[in-house]
């Protein structure tokens, strides 16, 4: 049988990746582009520059193509994913009426407000890119999270009218809507001049990011969790039931018909933080870790491993980019004395993140009655084995790494396999393209004394120190 392949779209905050799988699931090649910095304006908007989701979409492709070595030909089609929670405003003409709106913009907390005449549709990115890329006016039903005028059990626009009118927006302006791992449409000439990707190939679409990633990492109904690290951290599981009443976590459409993600409270900002605190250590990493030939973040986890577990009480709270809810909110490090030096930081920041994500998945969990038996990490952030040990040790649990551990474009891969008939149903699919590459075991006396950290400390900091923030913001904010 000839080969096939796969193009997997994977539209993320600071970056967009594409790449092309086999149906077997192996990565044959891929390209990320790094996007430009968001522009914020104040505390309340967040804005991708110029057309830059696109812009960059379109290198992305041509780069990949380059490493790409076999027959356009056998490329059978093309899984649309990008970052969920955010707004695009489209001309007649198919250009953006303005910058797409960051899921970090508060004017997506609530609905679209019609005041510019040159805007014909409001979509997602996932629309946006489906019509650039198809002249389709068709999106994923399982990416309209947040305030549009759609039911949340049934998936489709409001029929009730005084219910839909009060969104605001005209049923004109809004797209057709489609289950995931559907056929959208076909590449159009336009869309493949500008990418190189073939005319006429189908284009499917997946869903929200984070059930593409939990479709993409495997996911299945017994009691593993995700933890995924991008800009936005967050820990999902699947199921079965959308329950609108929940207190700890809230259910999100799947990447297939009829399922659903059930997410944890995150992190905003998250492994933007790991960053940061590269950024704020300077130059001497950098040029240090070029010496080993190593990457700043490697040479980072050669140095956090030689820190202690509990960083010798020193703590890092991450509220690094605070909740449209809690203005006050800040990010913190508590602890310090003359003994902890940068790699201390760096380590802390790592055990926050994953201190952060237990209680969250716990507090899951626990309304959920399941117990955690595994986790899965995803994302760049879990190549490094001291995060990978210390998501083990605090979680109690085996953590697992993918082969493709930036499993977004895996889901995007099997959406388009289940679209195309590839692979019978979710099952199969996951059982034929999703390969496990390695498991942390827990080790005993660090699961032991982040426990205590956790239970006496740690997860008491931000409720003590809430009070302290609202009168810090208050008084630069009068």
């Amino acid at each position: 049988m000839e080969e096939q392949y796969i193009i997997a779209i994977d539209g993320g905050t600071q970056s967009t990746k594409v790449a092309i799988f086999d149906i077997h699931g192996t990565e044959v090649c891929s390209h990320t582009v790094k996007l430009r910095e968001i522009e914020l304006y104040g505390d309340d908007r967040a804005e991708h520059p110029d057309d830059d989701l696109w812009d960059s979409l379109k290198l992305a492709c041509k780069e990949m193509f380059k490493k790409f070595h076999d027959e356009k030909s056998k490329i059978i089609g093309v899984g649309l994913g990008s970052i969920r929670c955010c707004r695009a405003l489209i001309k007649e003409d198919g250009n953006l009426a303005s910058p797409v709106q960051s899921w970090m913009d508060l004017r997506l907390s609530r609905p679209y407000e019609h005041d510019d005449d040159s805007v014909k549709y409001v979509t997602t990115t996932t629309g946006y890119l489906t019509h650039r890329m198809t002249g389709e006016t068709k999106d994923t039903r399982s990416n309209y999270v947040g305030p549009w005028p759609i039911d949340p059990m049934t998936l489709d626009w409001f029929e009730d009218k005084e219910t839909f009118d009060s969104y605001h927006t005209p049923r004109e302006m809004l797209f057709d809507l489609v289950d995931p791992s559907t056929v959208l449409g076909k590449v159009n000439a336009f869309a493949s001049n500008a990418t190189g990707i073939p005319e006429g190939i189908p284009v499917v679409s997946t869903s929200n990011d984070k059930a593409v990633e939990g479709l993409g990492a495997g996911l299945v109904n017994d009691g593993t969790i995700l933890v995924s690290l991008g800009t936005y951290i967050t820990s999902m599981m699947v199921g079965e039931k959308n329950d609108p009443n929940t207190i700890n976590y809230w259910s999100n459409p799947g990447a297939i018909k009829g399922e659903f993600l059930y997410e944890s409270s995150g992190i905003r900002r998250g492994m933007a933080t790991v960053t940061w605190i590269k950024d704020l250590l300077g130059s001497d990493i950098v040029n240090e870790a070029a010496k080993r030939n190593m990457s700043p973040e490697e040479y980072l986890n050669v140095l956090g491993s030689d820190v202690p577990a509990g960083c010798d009480g020193l703590y890092t709270v991450l509220h690094w980019l605070a909740r449209p809810t809690h203005l006050h909110e800040r990010g913190m490090m508590i602890g310090f004395n003359g003994t902890h030096k940068g790699p201390h930081m760096f380590r802390s920041v790592l055990e926050g993140i994953a201190f952060t994500m237990k209680n969250n998945a716990q507090a899951m969990c626990d309304e959920l009655g399941i117990e955690i038996s595994n986790i899965v990490v995803s994302g760049g952030g879990s190549n490094g084995e001291l995060f990978m040990q210390i998501f083990a040790d605090i979680f109690g649990v085996p953590a697992h790494r993918n082969v493709v551990n930036g499993s977004a474009s895996m889901g995007a891969a099997i959406c388009t396999a289940l679209a195309l008939g590839v692979y019978k149903n979710r099952q199969e699919a996951i059982e034929q393209m999703v390969r496990r590459r390695d498991t942390f075991m827990p080790i005993p006396e660090n699961v032991e004394i982040y426990k205590e950290i956790n239970e006496k400390v740690y997860r008491h900091i931000a409720p003590t120190t809430d009070e302290l923030l609202k009168q810090s913001y208050n008084i630069f904010n009068k």
